[in-house]
């Protein structure tokens, strides 16, 4: 079944089964590899996309499910985004680096909804996005930085 969905401002129309995930739309399909697969059960958050800026992971949302605008990794973008960009590379937070881009989305929305979070406004908003090389110090201390960033 065909579908219109928009992803990172550009409509476009895919044909593929109801029931498809939308990671696999946007992986497979519109060929962003950005988006990461993770567990495929919503639980660990390297899927995370925007939509209508609010974070969902898009592991377990069906292409039949997408009401709004899809934003991906790769076209995040405003003060939010190059905050955190430049807060994850001056603490040089990434590891391995599979998760950062569900960890980079979360932390943008965030901070678009809190501007100045608290630890624990970081733990629940980022509670899901699971990094295997456990780089969380980092993490919260780049959101931190973040915020001052974005107050100068």
């Amino acid at each position: 079944m065909a579908y219109s969905i928009t992803v990172n401002g550009v409509a476009r129309e895919v044909d593929v089964d109801e029931d498809t995930p939308l990671l696999w739309v946007i992986r497979d399909e519109l060929g962003l590899t950005g988006t990461k697969f993770g567990c495929g059960v919503a639980m660990c958050g390297a899927c995370t996309v925007h939509m209508d800026g609010q974070p969902l992971r898009s592991c377990s949302l069906p292409v039949s499910a997408v009401s709004g605008e899809i934003t991906t990794i790769e076209a995040v973008e405003g003060p939010e985004a190059k905050a955190v960009q430049a807060a994850w590379v001056a603490r040089d937070v990434p590891q391995c680096g599979y998760c950062q881009s569900g960890q980079v989305m979360s932390a943008v929305a965030l901070l678009r909804e809190i501007p100045k979070p608290s630890d624990q406004d970081i733990d629940r908003a980022m509670n899901g996005n699971i990094c295997r090389c456990a780089t969380y110090v980092r993490i919260r201390a780049a959101i931190h930085d973040a915020a001052k960033l974005l107050e100068a």
